[in-house]
């Protein structure tokens, strides 16, 4: 393939991995706790140099670098408004920490999405997937919705003079959390209990979503104009081949 079209299809590709990624962000505006993806995207080195053929400032034909390439799609976890609701099986985290829910492996999920309710059974449970919300001790939170109950400041639901604390945890780095989707995380290490003097739970709120319309708007114009020029770019040196080889025949004929 020549080199000027190897470039253009490696820009058209990074800049459609981008737009899929800004559609996600868009899908979810409305989406409880959803925290927006952003495509990372940086300088290729040359084929040469990628395969170890060559190194980079060799000074030769491979210093003209290799487009750009994905090398990472990020979730920003900025913190966002929150809603009231007057719901009360409605949960905001009003500064650090997840939510703790039964993922359907058994595992423990994180989450920022508090949109709970309770099942037939009492539980508490996610919106998505009727994933069981986990105390602090990590057992399944159960309400008697027929019988008085509130939530004390920190997340303390008591009923009948029992309280059960919602789990709230932080991972040690941000990076350790990996989407799973459901508006769901898998910790890939450890996590701790929100000490109780910066737990903040609210009830009757919920967290909004982390995608600006606005700002995604903008980036899905950008990445289409950029995706356009590289498909353009293809078709010229798509035209440009074969007019040569049309000439070259041509002459040989």
């Amino acid at each position: 393939m020549p080199y000027g079209l190897y470039i253009s299809a490696e820009g058209a590709q990074v800049q459609q991995r981008r737009l899929e990624t800004i559609a996600n962000n868009l899908a979810n505006v409305e989406t409880a706790g959803f925290k927006r993806d952003v495509a990372m995207f940086q300088a290729r080195f040359a084929e040469a140099i990628q395969q170890g053929s060559d190194y980079p400032h060799s000074r030769t034909q491979n210093d003209i670098g290799g487009g750009v390439k994905i090398i990472d799609v990020a979730t920003d976890f900025s913190s966002s408004s929150l809603r009231e609701t007057g719901i009360p099986t409605d949960f905001a985290v009003n500064g650090d920490g997840f939510f703790k829910v039964r993922g359907p492996d058994g595992g423990v999920y994180l989450t920022r999405a508090g949109n709970f309710t309770l099942d037939a059974r009492g539980r508490l449970i996610t919106q998505s997937g009727d994933l069981p919300v986990l105390s602090e001790s990590g057992s399944e939170i159960v309400i008697d919705d027929a019988r008085p109950w509130e939530v004390f400041p920190g997340g303390r639901i008591v009923q009948d003079g029992s309280a059960t604390a919602i789990g709230l945890v932080r991972p040690q780095s941000l990076g350790d959390l990996v989407k799973t989707g459901a508006n769901l995380f898998r910790p890939l290490a450890p996590t701790s209990p929100v000490p109780a003097d910066a737990r903040d739970i609210r009830q009757g709120y919920l967290e909004q979503s982390g995608v600006n319309p606005t700002r995604e708007m903008m980036a899905m114009i950008e990445t289409s104009r950029a995706f356009e020029a590289n498909m353009r770019l293809i078709q010229h040196q798509d035209a440009m081949i074969s007019g040569l080889v049309n000439r070259v025949l041509s002459v040989t004929a």
